[in-house]
């Protein structure tokens, strides 16, 4: 039964997983992306059934007098046969039949003196459990019963006269059934109480956890809001779509602080239908240092003709300004000096990279000649990094991809099984900050929860 009560919000530490590209020595941040996650979770009828049946023994009821009841000269036991079944009904209720054996022994007589006679036969008790889950994180039934179904009456055979003891049985039978609707009750409201879990779990995601030893790399994981759709009553389970809108932050460096615990989990909001399919948003971070590193691979001793002369790229760096990225080239040979292309970064979906759109040039040299030839050299060096530089996403998209699949399809505690597909994944906005580049992946997918082992 635990395994199903951190189901709401414990199993998505490894949805949300990042990785660095490089080893950064300063700290930075990265931005705080809201996201939200929706699935179907499904709870077959059949654990509820093991956890009534686990709480109720075999034998329901033992009669062992025949003077009680105003010397009625009667004894009876009832046993459970069979495991209690449950069926989903059509207005947010559970049928439960509970299958039953009955030994019963009636003495029949005058002035003290009785012919005992005894006679074992079998009916099913019918209950109808009207469920509700409120917004508090517990559930509550209501338990009636729903009358008998009898697979043989009962009848004593003294030989000659037979008598049917239907309504002595049903008399005792109905006020163990009264009773035993309240345990039910009783039973379901304890077990199904999910709010201490709910705080268990909320509680869990105030401790950032390490995703990435190697580049020191921290999330945070904060979930805001939680919705639930009405529950649905099927003939073997119990459907409901669960939303969860989170803040998920990236940090690396040293371990960022905790968020503040809490005492008692938020009341969930229910709304009348969520998506079967979701989108989240995660962030994948590169840092200015690799960015130079696949600049200087691309360019560095790098040659363009100039004027039948040679102008050739010796070092080079990227950096960021304001919302522009900044490559600064070193040159020498015909025109020695630094030139300066600026961009504002986009994703190329083709090229499957980060590229500069709106580029501009600019030369610095103390040479005047030089600057004559730097229209030249600009429709050159600008159109070369144009179609030449970018920051490859191909296997960022494909590892991530990857790692979320992977933490879709897990069980992640027994009984609590996942099940999910990324539809499509790819970056959307590219945003600066003073260290690095942040690609803001926006992912499509489903995912389905699964609830065995109560």
């Amino acid at each position: 039964m635990k395994s199903i009560k951190i189901v709401f919000l414990f199993a998505f530490a490894g949805v949300f997983g990042q990785t660095s590209v490089s080893t950064q020595p300063n700290p930075y941040n990265f931005p705080k992306i809201k996201s939200s996650i929706t699935m179907p979770v499904t709870i077959p009828l059949l654990e509820i059934s093991n956890m009534i049946n686990a709480s109720v023994g075999d034998l329901i009821y033992q009669d062992d007098s025949y003077t009680d009841n105003n010397n009625d000269q009667f004894k009876v036991k009832v046993w459970k046969t069979r495991a209690i079944r449950l069926v989903g009904g059509t207005n947010n209720n559970l049928l439960i039949e509970v299958p039953l054996k009955i030994w019963a022994e009636k003495g029949i007589g005058t002035l003290g003196v009785y012919s005992y006679q005894n006679t074992t036969f079998e009916t099913v008790m019918s209950f109808n459990t009207t469920l509700n889950f409120q917004n508090n994180w517990t559930i509550s039934t209501n338990t009636k019963p729903n009358g008998f179904k009898w697979v043989s009456k009962p009848v004593l055979d003294y030989g000659r006269i037979k008598i049917p003891i239907t309504s002595l049985v049903e008399k005792n039978l109905i006020e163990q059934q009264q009773k035993f609707a309240k345990t039910i009750d009783q039973q379901m409201t304890t077990q199904l109480n999910f709010q201490q879990y709910a705080v268990m779990a909320w509680n869990v995601f105030s401790q950032p956890f390490n995703i990435s030893e190697e580049y020191n790399t921290w999330l945070k994981v904060t979930p805001v809001k939680v919705n639930i759709t009405p529950l649905k009553f099927y003939g073997n389970q119990i459907n409901t779509n669960l939303g969860i809108d989170v803040y998920s932050e990236t940090f690396t460096g040293s371990k960022p602080a905790a968020s503040p615990t809490i005492n008692s989990a938020a009341n969930f909001n229910f709304l009348p239908n969520l998506a079967d399919q979701f989108s989240l948003q995660t962030t994948a971070n590169i840092p200015f240092t690799e960015a130079s590193n696949i600049a200087r691979q691309t360019f560095l001793n790098k040659e363009f003709d100039i004027q039948n002369s040679k102008v050739k790229v010796t070092d080079i760096r990227v950096y960021g300004i304001d919302d522009k990225i900044m490559i600064e080239a070193q040159t020498e040979g015909y025109i020695k000096g630094t030139a300066i292309i600026s961009g504002i970064p986009v994703y190329d979906e083709v090229k499957r990279k980060i590229v500069l759109s709106n580029t501009k040039f600019k030369l610095k040299t103390m040479n005047i000649l030089h600057k004559t030839a730097s229209v030249l050299f600009q429709g050159k060096i600008v159109k070369t990094i144009e179609q030449e530089y970018g920051i490859p996403t191909q296997e960022l998209e494909d590892n991530a991809k990857k790692s979320i699949e992977e933490a879709f399809n897990k069980e992640y505690y027994k009984g609590l099984k996942m099940n999910g597909r990324v539809f499509n994944l790819k970056p959307s906005k590219i945003l600066l900050t003073s260290t690095g580049i942040t690609a803001v992946i926006d992912t499509n997918a489903s995912l389905k929860l699964l609830l065995n082992g109560m």
